[in-house]
């Protein structure tokens, strides 16, 4: 069928016939103005749709005002000034119908796309490499202060310089976390508290996954202490400061592992959770942490939403081209035969970026989310008796354990 003449012939429904433009109201709705008849409409000349501009402008923008009044941005990064609102590029629709933003498929970056995190403080554990990477590095590219704890500083360090490389006047810094020590985890939140800074987002990222038994040098099983107990004592130590910093968020990153994990309503103990022999197969043990990962979030958000800090667990995605398969050779084979079909490190990263900085989810907690969306736990992981006992069992192992540092 041939176009009617006059009628603009394009793709996309959002494109503007000519002689239109798309303009912004200072309480942030859209209005079209039409230069060859002028005149001005609230409705899409195309789509018949109304759209919002919402929130702050994007990372490096400012607003200023011309000698005659006209509103105009300038966007420090590019060295661009426009007199077009940069917040058009991220409009929604005004309808009453609610959708999914993000999926499986979509990146750390745009899931923080429009978004303007600067004065907000992040840390991450785990940030040298794979998912920890991609998601401090999203951060620091919008704005935010992102601490990355590692636990080999000269990784860290090159992880920050790889970063500052993208752009300068990103804001990182490398503070060295073990989690297999707590004094190591004691001395990361005392140099953190030396810095007087607030903490808006802390992202428990790291892992260890497949290393046969061993013991710490706090006498516990590894694969338990650096998944679950030194992230546990690690937001201990920062809870005042997360308290200050609110509205404050707390991301645990678990896995779906977590799922394959049956508590058959038996109580918690530490030998199961710290068992002191090999007699445990070691993706036996990290699904058995995944699983405190998920109860862990949902006790912490219980304690500590009413005071300002929201806890949530996520699943990153299968099998993905990270350093966790690196302890054992079949792991790295099967890592890499899958890798085809797997999602890549900055959609990895989405979903605890979207569970750190969406703002829909502020002052929503207690939930576990995959793919950007929210879904249900095991039935173990909606256990409130075993977080409850996961808690008081994890605060008696760490008394044992940390009553020697000075705190």
């Amino acid at each position: 069928m041939a176009a009617v003449e006059g009628i603009f012939d394009t793709d996309s429904e959002d494109e503007l016939p000519p002689g239109w433009e798309e303009r912004v109201t200072t309480d942030g709705r859209v209005y079209y103005a039409n230069h060859t008849e002028k005149n001005t409409q609230w409705v899409h000349p195309s789509s018949g749709k109304r759209k919002r501009v919402l929130g702050e402008l994007p990372y490096g923008w400012e607003q200023h005002t011309d000698e005659e009044g006209r509103i105009y941005y300038v966007d420090h990064v590019t060295k661009i000034t426009t007199y077009t609102d940069p917040r058009l590029a991220f409009a929604v629709t005004e309808d009453k119908e609610w959708r999914q933003r993000f999926d499986g498929h979509s990146t750390a970056l745009q899931v923080l796309q429009g978004r303007d995190l600067t004065g907000r403080v992040a840390m991450v554990t785990g940030a040298n490499c794979g998912i920890g990477f991609e998601t401090a590095r999203s951060l620091a590219l919008h704005g935010a202060h992102v601490i990355l704890a590692c636990r080999d500083l000269h990784k860290g360090n090159q992880a920050a310089k790889v970063i500052r490389a993208e752009r300068a006047s990103v804001q990182v810094e490398v503070l060295q976390l073990d989690l297999a020590s707590l004094r190591s985890v004691k001395q990361l939140a005392d140099n953190f508290r030396l810095r007087e800074l607030p903490l808006h987002f802390l992202i428990l990222n790291a892992g260890l996954f497949g290393v046969p038994w061993q013991l710490t040098e706090d006498g516990l099983e590894s694969i338990f202490q650096v998944n679950h107990l030194g992230q546990f004592y690690l937001t201990q130590l920062l809870e005042d400061i997360l308290v200050k910093s609110a509205p404050a968020r707390v991301v645990m990153v678990t896995s779906e592992s977590h799922r394959f994990v049956e508590l058959k309503g038996l109580p918690l103990t530490e030998e199961w959770l710290s068992p002191s022999s090999d007699r445990v197969w070691p993706v036996e043990q990290y699904n058995r942490t995944k699983l405190c990962n998920v109860l862990f979030s949902q006790e912490l958000h219980r304690r500590l939403s009413r005071r300002g800090v929201c806890s949530n667990a996520l699943h990153p995605g299968n099998m993905m081209a990270t350093n966790l398969a690196r302890n054992w050779w079949f792991y790295r084979l099967l890592f890499l035969l899958v890798r085809p079909f797997t999602k890549s490190l900055q959609q990895g990263a989405a979903t605890s970026v979207y569970c750190g900085t969406a703002r829909e989810l502020e002052g929503i907690g207690g939930m576990y989310f995959n793919n950007c969306c929210r879904c249900i736990p095991s039935p173990d992981g909606q256990n409130e008796r075993a977080a409850v006992e996961l808690w008081e069992i994890s605060e008696r192992m760490l008394t044992a354990r940390t009553s020697k540092f000075s705190l």
